[in-house]
């Protein structure tokens, strides 16, 4: 079976509206099971290419904040 592990997570949000997109964010973190790291991992890629260079530096100043704590 290939499956486009990527694509099939993009499809399954395509038409979601940002509270939803929201939502399964916030679940996918509560849950805090393994499972949903793919998912997400898939968000911030989508993220990361849909930013700017002021929008990456200001997520990694974040990031490294956050790793350290």
């Amino acid at each position: 079976m290939d499956l486009n592990l990527r694509h099939a997570i993009m499809q399954n949000v395509a038409n979601n509206t940002k509270e939803q997109l929201e939502d399964t964010i916030v679940d996918a973190i509560q849950q805090g099971e393994e499972k949903y790291l793919p998912g997400l991992g898939v968000f911030f890629e989508a993220i990361w290419n849909h930013s700017t260079e002021q929008q990456k530096e200001m997520m990694l100043a974040t990031l490294e904040q956050a790793v350290k704590k």
